[in-house]
């Protein structure tokens, strides 16, 4: 009993000592981890000073560059500067040098606007050649202004074939523009010259020294903001198609079907254009309203040319009026004429058998369109006592006359087009042989047709065309009728510039 106890007492004790011992044993061990974590938590902190400081360097190591590229473009802005410095100081020295020059040379006379500041001024033209044949006379002559052939009995006729190299369509025109007429109207104008003025002299060089002559001289005064413009000088009249002229490098002072179909003149005058719908869309529409200088064949042998003929007789000026519609690949005109003539004329001694005043109207009604490769122009006229404006077949007196033309033209290529063309021109015949001169024929009707094949490269054309006209008329005595037939063939060549 009593080695139990001691043995029980000796196992609590020895109990109580492991228990004792087990905090004591652990020691170490808590002390390792704790040093580990402390080790692990230097690491981190080292690793994270280390990455900023390595992004500082990068910082660093930019901002040096970019230092660098600086002093880098200053350096050679500066070089720049000074570069420029001394090429300017260079060319002021040449400056120098040429104004003193300059200086010394006498000067000469330059283009000047004189009252018209700020004026520009363009030079415009082509010139124009045509080889042809004909086998016929032609009225207001041969060449490239034949129309329709003389008839036997005219005055002047000349059988058989003629051939020759024509040059009178070469034409020039200066154009000024920039005029200021005041704040709202502006100024602008043209002179524009050919060479049908005649020849000059009648020897033997003759022939190769065509004249020159004044076709347009005038000028314009124009308001953008309404689309109003008056056009002062000599222009063409209302009733010449000037924008449906036939096409032809052969017949363009004279056109195609001039006095057969085309009828118009140029005249002095005033002419105010104005746009009735400016600014809108759509159909663009513009009335014209014209007072010209009255024109006559004379009467009296210097009534043409010093304004003695019947049309300026008591101050009867020419009144036009036009009407045009535009639309995207067509336009039209419907115009109208009126002048009243005294046929005694200014001094009003001339004899008058027939009637001794005379009323001149017309109307006319034109266009054209160009539907894709297409281009059709022409008009057709109405009217009487029109002489003066080409009608009548250049006849004057009370006739009444009709006519009008035709041209189509298909453009293969942008080189390439074919053109054919007819005209007709059918005075009163009762008119006619009323007021014919007596001994002379009666031109009774014309009929014209053409074609052309036209080549166009830059500003060059060229083209083979062929004219032939039919002409009714009446014998010399007015008695009989007779027709005469005439043809000509050209080729063709013209520059624009």
């Amino acid at each position: 009993m009593k080695t139990n106890r001691y043995g029980g007492r000796k196992a609590i004790a020895l109990s109580v000592a492991c228990a004792l011992m087990l905090p004591m044993a652990a020691l170490p061990d808590l002390a390792h981890a704790q040093s580990k974590a402390k080790s692990r938590k230097t690491t981190s902190h080292e690793a994270e000073l280390e990455a900023r400081v390595n992004s500082l360097e990068q910082q660093l190591a930019e901002l040096k560059a970019m230092i660098q590229e600086q002093k880098t473009e200053t350096t050679q802005a500066t070089t720049t500067a000074q570069a420029a410095q001394t090429q300017a100081q260079a060319t002021d020295e040449k400056v120098s040098k040429v104004e003193k020059v300059v200086a010394s040379v006498p000067a000469k006379p330059a283009f000047s606007t004189g009252t018209a500041p700020g004026v520009s001024l363009a030079l415009h033209g082509f010139i124009d050649v045509s080889a042809f044949s004909q086998n016929k006379a032609y009225t207001y002559g041969n060449g490239q202004n034949s129309e329709y052939p003389l008839p036997p009995g005219a005055a002047g006729r000349a059988d058989g074939r003629l051939s020759g190299v024509d040059v009178r369509n070469t034409r020039f025109w200066l154009d000024f523009a920039g005029a200021k007429f005041n704040e709202d109207w502006s100024g602008s104008g043209r002179i524009e010259m050919d060479f049908f003025g005649g020849f000059n002299g009648t020897g033997a060089y003759a022939g190769s020294q065509p004249e020159q002559r004044l076709r347009q001289a005038y000028f314009d005064i124009s308001n953008a903001s309404t689309g109003t413009t008056f056009r002062v000088g000599q222009m063409w009249d209302l009733m010449f198609p000037l924008d449906y002229i036939p096409q032809s490098l052969s017949h363009i002072a004279f056109p195609l079907g001039y006095g057969t179909g085309v009828i118009g003149w140029r005249y002095p005058g005033v002419i105010w254009m104005q746009d009735l719908n400016h600014g809108s869309e759509g159909t663009k529409w513009r009335f014209d309203m014209a007072v010209l200088q009255g024109s006559w064949n004379g009467p009296g042998t210097t009534g043409t040319t010093n304004f003695q003929t019947a049309g300026s007789a008591g101050f009867k000026p020419q009144v036009e009026a036009r009407l045009t519609a535009k639309g995207g690949n067509w336009q039209a005109f419907l115009a109208g004429h009126y002048s009243k003539l005294d046929l005694k004329g200014v001094d009003g001694l001339t004899p008058t058998p027939i009637k001794s005043n005379l009323t001149s109207t017309a109307v006319e009604l034109g266009g054209m369109w160009t539907p894709g490769q297409f281009i059709l122009k022409g008009a057709l006229y109405s009217g009487k006592a029109i002489g003066e404006l080409f009608g009548d077949l250049s006849q004057f007196g009370d006739i009444k006359d009709k006519g009008g033309y035709l041209q189509a033209g298909y453009k293969f290529d942008p080189h390439w087009t074919l053109y054919a063309f007819a005209s007709a021109s059918k005075p009163n015949t009762d008119d006619v042989l009323r007021w014919r001169a007596a001994n002379t024929p009666g031109l009774l009707k014309n009929r014209q047709v053409a074609g052309s094949l036209q080549y166009t490269t830059g500003p060059f054309d060229f083209s083979v065309e062929w004219i032939h006209s039919n002409l009714d008329s009446t014998t010399a005595n007015g008695l009989g009728r007779q027709t005469t037939s005439g043809n000509e063939l050209t080729l063709n060549g013209m520059y624009r510039f």
